[in-house]
């Protein structure tokens, strides 16, 4: 072990060792709660044992983060709760978790706890052990630049250093005296920057010269239920003005893929019929000609593949006129293919906007549109190429200069 801490808020004992002294074991903490944490946490194992070869990693992660060598205490599908009546129902359990928790932390004694993501969860537990001398880090920023920057200084007493996954991030933080590093997205490392439209369309067996249409209604069930059933009206009125469209849906898991069987069979679509699938949304993506997508992460996913995207969501009424009200949002643009450029690459139909006719519209507007299509293929490029950093080194470095800088002085 590096060092000994006193369980509570009071100083250190001991000074740690420096981190290639004889002896000194890191023990890196990480704690992740949904998969695409749980990937981010891998690629960052790889990354730090690289680095540190003895390193221990303990926390909460899944199937990814266990394989790069976690030992696992609880399961990332402990924290995957979505939605307030979930996590009220759940809150007991989660609060007896984030306790027994807290103190295996002590016991083990970390060098550095990760919070990846799962900020609600995360950034207590953060401030916990902040408090008690662990050094700690918020890896991916929750989205300060669109609402709620008062955040960032929140944020900031949480963690001693944020990892952003976007460039606009560090200077929003750096207003609140936070040290926050971009280390850029790891999804654009993952991805090529010219993808094979022709290879995608082969696995998913879809004809290699008509159109198709990739429909993405959420990854949530919350979002299935506000926007799918606009999603696939607005597919089928493109269909009836496109011959031979082929439209793929990827569900984002089974419970969605059970939600969209019905909505799909009480559509009549011209043939082909669509296609339902499980997973498997990069693949869609990429094979398709255009994406009709809910906002989110899925938009920087289909401006990753190269691909014209029609952009949609909608929230509850009372939720959206609470931000309206309040002022809570801060951006004009929502997608992230927009705020990264600052610019409107793509359309963005937002609540009473989010019709099936204006979905449609927009979509065929790509679709009749090839020398609009070619013009995006350079900037999209231009913000692949911003945000393909090789993220996980990246982080991997920051966190081994947060670990050799001088230790803090507790209150």
């Amino acid at each position: 072990m590096s060092g000994t801490r006193d369980p509570g808020p009071g100083t250190r004992e001991k000074q740690p060792p420096p981190l290639d002294a004889p002896g000194s074991r890191l023990h890196i903490a990480l704690v992740a709660g949904e998969a695409s944490g749980d990937q981010l946490g891998a690629e960052l194992i790889a990354q730090l044992k690289q680095r540190h070869p003895d390193a221990q990693f303990a926390g909460i992660g899944g199937d990814g983060m266990r394989a790069a060598g976690l030992e696992a205490w609880f399961d990332a599908s402990e924290l995957a709760v979505m939605g307030l009546a979930e996590v009220l129902r759940h809150l007991p359990r989660l609060l007896r978790l984030r306790q027994v928790l807290r103190q295996r932390l002590l016991d083990w004694q970390p060098d550095v706890f990760i919070g990846i993501d799962a900020p609600d969860f995360n950034l207590a537990v953060e401030a916990w052990l902040k408090r008690r001398g662990v050094r700690t880090v918020h890896y991916v920023s929750p989205s300060v630049w669109a609402w709620r920057e008062q955040r960032a200084g929140k944020i900031g007493r949480s963690a001693d250093l944020v990892l952003c996954l976007f460039p606009m991030e560090p200077a929003i933080y750096a207003r609140h005296g936070v040290d926050a590093r971009y280390v850029g997205h790891p999804m654009a490392d993952a991805l090529p920057l010219l993808p094979d439209r022709a290879a995608a369309r082969a696995t998913l067996g879809l004809h290699p010269n008509t159109p198709v249409l990739a429909v993405l209604p959420g990854s949530r069930l919350g979002e299935i239920h506000r926007l799918a059933a606009d999603f696939i009206q607005a597919a089928r009125l493109v269909a009836e003005q496109v011959p031979h469209l082929q439209v793929v849906i990827p569900a984002a898991n089974a419970a969605c893929h059970a939600a969209l069987e019905p909505l799909l069979a009480a559509t009549p679509f011209p043939s082909p019929r669509p296609q339902l699938l499980t997973g498997r949304a990069r693949e869609a993506m990429v094979a398709s000609d255009v994406v009709l997508l809910a906002s989110g992460t899925a938009a920087l996913e289909a401006m990753l593949a190269k691909r014209p995207m029609v952009v949609g969501y909608r929230v509850a009424p009372l939720s959206a006129w609470i931000a309206r009200t309040l002022g809570l949002l801060k951006v004009e643009r929502f997608a992230l293919p927009n705020v990264l450029a600052g610019q409107d690459l793509a359309p963005e139909l937002m609540q009473e906007a989010c019709t099936p006719q204006a979905l449609a519209a927009a979509v065929l507007h790509w679709l009749h549109a090839p020398q609009a299509v070619a013009a995006l293929q350079p900037r999209y490029q231009q913000l692949h190429a911003l945000l393909r950093q090789d993220a996980s080194a990246r982080a991997a470095e920051a966190v081994d200069q947060l670990l050799a800088a001088a230790p803090r002085d507790l209150p």
